[in-house]
Formats: C-alpha cells, sequence, structure tokens
C-alpha cells in the first residue's frame, strides 16, 4: 500500500491577468516544500480544476513536478464523462506521480451500482494509486457506507479524502483498515487523527503549514495534549478560510503574506473586505 499519511495541502492555482502565474506557483510550493507538508494535491477543488482547460490542468501539474519530487504529488482526475476522464487518466500516468485524486461524477446524480462501477473502471485503469475524493456537497451524490466499505476494497483504491461529514462512516472505513483515511474537511482533522486516521488534504494548510504538520506529528508520537493546542491555535483560522467560496479566503490570506495574488477564475469572486478584515484578525496570533 502506498503511504499517503501526514498533510497533503490541496494546492492552489495562482493567476495573473486571466493566465497561471508559474512563479507565484514555484514559489507557494518552494514555501510549502519548506514548511515539511507531505505532498500537494494539484488541480483539486481548491485549484480550480473546473474552470482550467485540460492543457491549462496538464501545465500546473508539469509546473509542480519540476520544483516538487513525483512522489509528493497527488493530481485531480474529476468529471462525469467516463470515457473522456479515462484518456486523461491515460495522459496523466505518462508522468511519474503519487496518486489520482477522483470524485464521483457530478451533476448526473449516478446510483449506487453506477458509482461502484465509475470508480471500478478507473480504478482498473489506475497505474498510480487512486485517492476517492467523498464530497457529496458538490458531486450531488452521496456515496453510501457498504457502497464505500466495497469500492475501496479496490487493490488501486490507497486512500480517501473524506468530506461527506458522516463521523460513523469515518470510524468503519478507519477500522477496516483497506484504505487510509485522510480528513477533507479542515475542522475535523484534528478528530479524525484522533480516530486513527493518516492525516488529512486541506487547504487551509496553505497558511502555518509547519503547524498543521507539528500537529499531525505530535499526535502520532502520541502528545494528545500537544496536539490538541494546535489545532485549537489554527481553528479561528480553519474557520475563517472556509468564510467565503473556497478558495477566496485562501487566496487572500496568502496574497496579504506575498506569497501569490489573489486572482480568481470567474465565477469566483475576491473575497468581501469584512473577510479580509477577519483574515488580518485570525492571522496575526499565528506569525507570531
Amino acid at each position: 500500500m502506498s503511504d499517503f499519511q501526514g498533510i497533503w495541502v490541496a494546492l492552489v492555482t495562482p493567476f495573473r491577468n486571466g493566465e497561471i502565474d508559474f512563479a507565484g506557483l514555484d514559489r507557494l510550493t518552494a514555501k510549502l516544500l519548506e514548511d515539511g507538508v507531505a505532498g500537494l494535491v494539484v488541480c483539486g477543488t481548491t485549484g480550480e480544476a473546473a474552470a482550467l482547460s485540460q492543457a491549462e490542468q496538464l501545465a500546473v501539474l508539469d509546473a509542480v513536478l519540476q520544483r516538487v519530487p513525483a512522489e509528493l504529488v497527488i493530481m485531480g482526475l474529476a468529471g462525469n464523462q467516463l470515457s473522456a476522464l479515462l484518456d486523461l487518466q491515460r495522459e496523466i500516468q505518462r508522468r511519474p506521480l503519487a496518486g489520482l485524486l477522483v470524485p464521483a461524477p457530478y451533476y448526473i446524480r449516478p446510483s449506487q451500482a453506477g458509482l461502484e462501477s465509475f470508480f471500478t473502471t478507473l480504478a482498473d485503469a489506475a497505474q498510480v494509486p487512486l485517492v476517492l475524493y467523498d464530497i457529496p456537497y458538490r458531486t450531488g451524490v452521496r456515496i453510501e457506507r457498504e457502497t464505500l466499505r466495497r469500492i475501496v476494497r479496490h487493490p488501486n483504491i490507497q486512500a480517501i479524502k473524506d468530506c461527506a461529514g458522516d463521523a460513523e462512516t469515518t470510524m468503519a472505513l478507519i477500522a477496516d483498515g483497506q484504505v487510509q483515511v485522510l480528513a477533507g474537511e479542515d475542522t475535523q482533522i484534528f478528530n479524525t487523527l484522533c480516530l486513527g486516521g493518516a492525516g488529512a488534504i486541506s487547504a487551509s494548510a496553505h497558511i502555518r503549514a509547519d503547524l498543521y504538520v507539528a500537529m499531525q506529528q505530535r499526535m502520532a508520537q502520541g502528545d494528545l495534549q500537544g496536539a490538541r493546542q494546535l489545532h485549537y491555535r489554527l481553528l479561528p483560522w480553519m474557520q475563517a478560510a472556509f468564510s467565503e467560496a473556497n478558495p477566496s479566503a485562501i487566496k487572500a490570506a496568502l496574497a496579504l503574506q506575498g506569497l501569490i495574488g489573489e486572482e480568481l477564475r470567474a465565477p469566483l469572486m475576491p473575497c468581501t473586505n469584512t473577510t479580509h478584515e477577519r483574515l488580518r484578525e485570525v492571522l496575526a496570533p499565528l506569525t507570531h
């Protein structure tokens, strides 16, 4: 089984004047590696993949792979047209990677049998491990617990990004031991680690990634009190990070730190002045 343990960052895609800001992307990836993250997830939700062309997605991936070791890179693979996804999967797999992050097909809301067939087909074609992305509030379809438990028995599905908000399913997946369970909701990282989860794929960990890494490491060392203290230190920022449509607040916070610009792809909009003020308030204690 591949090791997806630790704090993975769901990477934003920086823009400048409507185009990908590759210099900003390089600065950001360098900083996150310096902070000790387990790896980066490229072209997921936080990376605004739905607003990128396929050529742009591959360009972002190639740029990240120039800076980041391949075993530290997961690429998003999302869509609802299976044959097109299989074509894109083949193209992505021409590159060395740690894995592919795959959500349920959005908009069409297939049956449970259809979901199982969808993931099995992609897993059968996988040359790198799949990380199942369970996020029903974006895809419009819930993968039921028993369906999930069957799907993740596939040997090519080796982790799950858990965003479904069902603690009993989280516990069942951890207890089964078929896949590594990664928290996908940032305020649930501490809870998931306490339950025995492997780590997280986090958007808010763009800021003070070193503290997220320390929280995970302290939990792994059995230092529950130390991990809890870091959780509550980070919690106000985690909550502010998702106060507007992701990744608006993440990019605003990174812009405040001078790492990238705040630009997003329409229809996403920059944060309001109220959110900017809140971000300054919650980020100030984290810089000391």
